[in-house]
C-alpha cells in the first residue's frame, strides 16, 4: 500500500473538482455547498410495490433539489453542480437488489436534468460496483446508446493503490480518472456494522477492498474514502431514494424491516444527507419498540470524524431539513 499521491497528481486532481466549481467567462459564480441542508420532497412508493410514475420521480427529484440548493428551479440547481463538460457518474447502491435500490425512474429523471444542462448521454455514466449487481437491480446495462450509459467497475480498478488516513486502496478508474464529477446516489437504510448505509458506505463501491475496512462501525474509514481527493474534489451531490426504507437487517434486503418513508432526501453536503437518514432510522427503530443504532452497538461512527476533516456537518442540531 506504499505509493502515495504524487504533488502532480494533486494538481490534476484538484483540477478536475475545480472544474466543477468554475463558470464560463462572464457566468455568474457557482454557490457554495450548503452545509448542513437537507432537501426533501414527498414520493409516496408505486401502486402495489410496482414502478414509480416517471413524471411524479422527476417533479420529487426536482423539488429536492430546488429545497437542498435553494435556488428557483432544478435546472437552476443542475446548472450550478454541473459544467456542461462534465463527465457525471452516478454511483448506485444495487447490492440489496430491487427492493432495497434506487429506483431507475428517479436515476433516468437525474440524467434528464443533466441533460438539460447540455451534457450528453455519452457523459452520463450510472455505476456500481458490477454489471451483474446493476442488472438484478433493474437497471439497464449498457456501454452505448440509451439516454445514459450504465455499468458496472467490473474489476476495472487503478494498478496501484492510493492512501487516504487509514486507507490504501485501488480506485476505479471510472473516478479516479473517467468522470469529473460524481453523485452518490443511495437509499435509506442502516447496516449490520456501519450503522447507516445511505451517500456514503456508497462511497465503499469505488474502492477494490472494502471487506478490509469494516472495524469499529467503519470509523475512520467511510470518511477516509470520502476525503480521498478522487472523490473529495469531484462529488457534487448526495441523493437518497427513501420512497421505501429499511430500519433494520442491512445491507442486505429485510422486507419485515422495510417502511414507507416516502422522501426524496438531497444534499450538496454528503455528511448532512446521512446524519439525516441516521435520524429517521433511528426514529422508525423507536416506533418499533427497538433500540436505537447507538444502543445496539452500531452508530455511524464515521460521521463525526467526516465532520472532523472539514467535510461537512453531523450534528443532529447542526441540520436544516427543507420541505418542498
Amino acid at each position: 500500500m506504499g505509493r502515495t499521491i504524487s504533488r502532480r497528481e494533486l494538481v490534476r486532481i484538484a483540477g478536475l473538482g475545480v472544474a466543477g466549481l468554475a463558470r464560463g467567462a462572464g457566468a455568474a459564480a457557482r454557490p457554495p455547498r450548503v452545509r448542513g441542508r437537507v432537501g426533501l420532497a414527498p414520493l409516496p412508493p408505486g401502486a402495489g410495490g410496482g414502478p414509480l410514475d416517471p413524471a411524479a420521480a422527476e417533479r420529487a427529484l426536482s423539488a429536492a433539489l430546488v429545497a437542498c440548493t435553494g435556488l428557483a428551479t432544478a435546472r437552476d440547481a443542475v446548472e450550478a453542480l454541473f459544467l456542461p463538460e462534465d463527465i457525471v457518474g452516478v454511483k448506485v447502491n444495487s447490492i440489496a437488489g430491487p427492493g432495497m435500490s434506487p429506483r431507475v425512474e428517479l436515476v433516468s429523471a437525474l440524467a434528464g436534468l443533466l441533460h438539460q444542462r447540455g451534457i450528453p448521454s455519452h457523459r452520463i455514466i450510472v455505476f456500481d460496483r458490477s454489471s451483474r449487481e446493476l442488472a438484478r437491480s433493474r437497471f439497464p446495462v449498457r456501454r452505448d446508446d440509451g439516454d445514459w450509459l450504465c455499468y458496472g467497475i467490473d474489476n476495472d480498478y487503478d494498478r496501484e493503490p492510493t492512501a487516504s488516513g487509514q486507507i490504501g486502496s485501488c480506485f476505479a478508474r471510472l473516478v479516479s480518472t473517467t468522470c469529473s464529477a460524481l453523485v452518490s446516489f443511495g437509499v435509506v437504510k442502516d447496516h449490520d456494522l456501519a450503522g447507516v448505509s445511505a451517500g456514503l458506505k456508497n462511497l465503499y463501491g469505488l474502492i477494490h477492498n472494502p471487506n478490509k475496512y469494516h472495524d469499529h462501525n467503519c470509523d475512520p474509514y467511510v470518511a477516509d474514502v470520502l476525503n480521498h481527493p478522487f472523490v473529495k474534489g469531484k462529488l457534487r451531490l448526495v441523493v437518497l431514494d427513501g420512497v421505501t426504507a429499511q430500519c433494520h437487517g442491512g445491507p442486505a434486503y429485510r422486507p419485515d424491516a422495510v417502511w414507507p418513508l416516502g422522501l426524496i432526501a438531497a444534499s450538496t453536503d454528503p455528511v448532512a444527507a446521512d446524519a439525516w437518514a441516521w435520524k429517521v432510522i433511528d426514529a422508525e427503530r423507536q416506533r418499533k419498540g427497538m433500540p436505537s443504532l447507538e444502543a445496539a452497538g452500531r452508530p455511524p461512527r464515521f460521521l463525526a470524524t467526516a465532520a472532523r476533516y472539514g467535510l461537512g456537518v453531523a450534528d443532529p442540531a447542526g441540520i436544516v431539513e427543507v420541505r418542498a
